[in-house]
């Protein structure tokens, strides 16, 4: 009763601002587990690191899809998200293991990639982790859209559910850095509607990225700086081809080139960041460090909208891989990047 109570109490202060609601993992579910090892724990009643964000916006069209985003929240990208007539869902799963597992050397070419596969599905992909499916991404997505349902029956929350499984046909995979990594490797093994990758996904040299994907390529969407050190160190080339991009058209600057960009999946920015590679990993998303025009408006409206918007069947033309990203696992650290 205390963890229930606790939660309804997150979602009630939550709803001075009726398009986003909180609610803890660990309050949602009295059987979910922390995992130390993988820094996937709940935090205290003082500096929770559990908390999940659903966002919905009741005055646009519903598009029916639910994007799952796999990173911490941002607010700007949802309002803008939601505008399109998605709903969202931002779910507490593994994703501070980093620094901690995968750290032998070299590292072993499926080991960061069978780990996020267990993060997010919660079944017995790595000997890194023991996840149970309930503390999956997925599963705690499920236990999140269930409570949702229940608490804001309005909304619309239930559609993305079958009994006690996601409805992967309606859902879009999102996130940024870490998080695109693990939306992609996600994809890989689950098919979804569409995959939304800022600043990602890296995991140079793991082998992931050109395995058989139950996911269509054409369906996958990625937009990075050219300054960001993921870009410069060939990571996010070198994923975007072994997924297949290469097949619906060229890299495209998007500064240069006005919407619907050829059409292509890889979206780039070389806009001037002052030279900060850290500013530019985070630049293409809504926030401080965005692109900015004169007036103070974002740059780079009609590319979050195209990431999340462009029909999946509108596609480039194809081109060749690019001989001059790194795609050799005999050139360089094996696991290198995130």
């Amino acid at each position: 009763m205390l963890r229930a109570s606790l939660a309804l109490l997150v979602a009630a202060a939550a709803s001075a601002d009726p398009a986003y609601v909180t609610a803890r993992a660990s309050e949602l579910d009295p059987q979910a587990r922390e995992y130390p090892d993988a820094n996937f724990v709940f935090g205290t009643d003082k500096k929770p690191q559990d908390v999940q964000t659903a966002a919905f916006d009741a005055d646009a069209e519903t598009r029916g899809q639910l994007v799952v985003w796999l990173m911490a929240p941002n607010r700007e990208l949802f309002d803008r998200v939601t505008s399109y007539g998605y709903h969202v869902v931002q779910p507490h799963y593994a994703r501070g293991w980093f620094g901690t597992l995968c750290q032998e050397q070299p590292v072993g070419p499926t080991c960061r990639g069978d780990l996020r596969l267990e993060a997010a599905t919660g079944e017995d992909f790595s000997d890194q982790i023991d996840l149970r499916p309930r503390d999956g991404m997925v599963g705690r997505t499920v236990t999140f859209l269930k409570w949702l349902d229940r608490e804001r029956p309005g909304e619309g929350w239930g559609q993305f559910l079958d009994g006690d499984a996601l409805r992967f046909e309606k859902v879009v995979m999102a996130g940024a850095s870490h998080g695109s990594t693990t939306s992609a490797r996600f994809a890989k093994h689950q098919k979804v509607a569409r995959v939304v990758m800022f600043c990602g996904p890296r995991d140079q040299y793991q082998t992931w990225q050109s395995l058989p994907s139950a996911t269509p390529a054409n369906r996958y969407f990625g937009f990075s700086h050219t300054l960001d050190g993921g870009w410069t160190a060939d990571h996010y080339c070198r994923s975007w081809e072994l997924i297949g991009l290469h097949e619906y058209g060229p890299i495209v600057d998007v500064d240069e080139t006005p919407p619907p960009f050829g059409n292509t999946r890889r979206l780039v920015t070389s806009f001037d960041v002052n030279g900060d590679a850290k500013r530019a990993h985070s630049a293409v998303q809504p926030g401080k460090r965005a692109y900015t025009q004169p007036n103070g408006t974002y740059a780079h409206e009609a590319v979050w909208r195209y990431l999340f918007t462009h029909p999946v069947d509108d596609v480039g033309v194809p081109v060749p891989m690019d001989d001059a990203c790194d795609k050799d696992d005999r050139n360089g650290p094996q696991g290198d990047g995130q």
